[in-house]
């Protein structure tokens, strides 16, 4: 077993009263892919080199199979890592960089070859260990960073943010291969990114962090359906969250020019925390077009991301005090969106609504 446990873990560097980490809980299940995700500076990367040994625990601990670590050594932890860089050794092939953690640990040559090969195996890399890294691509680079990792049999993979070099088309080609080898290797495995489409279609889980405190840890659908507060509403999702302050009205709240409906839990737990505005959250998809003469919510377009199946379309809405001078998103069918200066009048679906509270930024409902 290799299930991995933060338990109040605290990273505080020399002198900066404010922790990277700050009492992290997270318990990572043997066998899971655990995403870490969130801004830069969130300390993500920080709690994963915390559990590699390469960051000092300052208070609380962290288990890997129920052992606490806190205070050991790199090379007693059991674990392998994929760095963003790859860190490939150039002088050495490909199959000497997969085997050299082996060959350090006294592993015999025909042993370290055998191991090698399943790797390479796996990974499509047979004909390539003779090579040096600098005749690889960068995918193919990456793919012997994995590799490497792999031939030590570790009780949990670590990567920090391994895809961040390569281009587009080849980081959704390798993200889908890393979640299918790890699906069939079965490893404990911890994922650092600040890709939230990354963290989206790669976790079991995914959590999510801000200015080191953890802020939710689910599957990705309940992230994305009913996120615990407005930082995660806005930062999972692309285009974000449109997320408006809006007053309370009866049965509902004021959206541009229109009452929006609320469910019954959301206007009781305003009710409760005796608020006369909420911060309403409302997803790009869950527009639809009004029909013609309705009264819906008036959208005049600034702007229209043509994306051939759908297109985004931005704009301001009547009597919107805006965020941040954030512009109102809604998704269209692409092959009829609106034109630069249309005022086109859409509804939200029933129960796609989200309310938060405006001051501590929780869930309403």
């Amino acid at each position: 077993m290799a299930e991995v446990n933060y338990v109040n873990a605290t990273c505080l560097y020399p002198g900066n009263p404010i922790p990277a980490v700050d009492a992290l809980n997270l318990e990572v299940a043997d066998g899971e892919f655990m995403v870490l995700v969130g801004p830069s500076g969130s300390g993500k990367s920080t709690a994963l080199r915390m559990l590699a040994g390469l960051e000092d625990v300052s208070s609380g601990e962290i288990r890997i199979a129920g052992q606490d670590v806190s205070r050991k050594p790199p090379k007693d932890r059991d674990i392998a890592m994929v760095f963003q860089n790859y860190a490939l050794y150039p002088h050495m092939s490909v199959g000497e960089n997969m085997g050299f953690a082996l060959k350090l640990k006294g592993v015999g040559k025909a042993e370290r070859a055998a191991k090698v090969l399943e790797a390479a195996k796996l990974l499509d890399l047979e004909k390539y260990l003779d090579r040096k890294p600098k005749a690889l691509s960068g995918g193919q680079r990456q793919r012997v960073a994995m590799g490497r990792a792999i031939v030590r049999s570790p009780s949990v993979f670590l990567m920090d943010e391994p895809l961040s070099n390569l281009d587009a088309k080849l980081r959704v080609e390798t993200r889908a291969n890393i979640a299918a080898l790890q699906s069939r290797l079965g490893t404990t495995t911890i994922y650092v990114t600040h890709d939230q489409v990354e963290a989206m279609t790669m976790g079991d889980r995914v959590a999510v962090l801000k200015d080191g405190i953890l802020q939710q840890c689910d599957t990705p659908r309940n992230l994305y359906d009913r996120p615990g507060n407005a930082f995660v509403a806005g930062f999972i999702g692309s285009p974000a969250m449109n997320l408006r302050q809006a007053k309370l009205t009866p049965g509902g709240a004021r959206l541009g020019n229109i009452d929006l409906p609320l469910s019954d839990s959301m206007r009781s737990a305003a009710q409760a925390a005796n608020l006369s505005e909420i911060t309403l959250g409302v997803r790009p998809e869950s527009f639809s077009v009004a029909p013609s003469g309705s009264n819906g919510l008036a959208l005049e377009v600034i702007l229209v991301e043509e994306l051939g199946a759908d297109a985004f379309v931005y704009g301001t809405l009547k009597d919107d005090p805006g965020v941040d001078n954030k512009h109102f998103v809604a998704r269209f069918d692409g092959r009829v969106p609106p034109s630069i200066g249309d005022v086109v009048t859409l509804d939200v679906r029933p129960g796609e609504e989200h309310a938060f509270n405006p001051e501590t930024g929780e869930r309403l409902g």
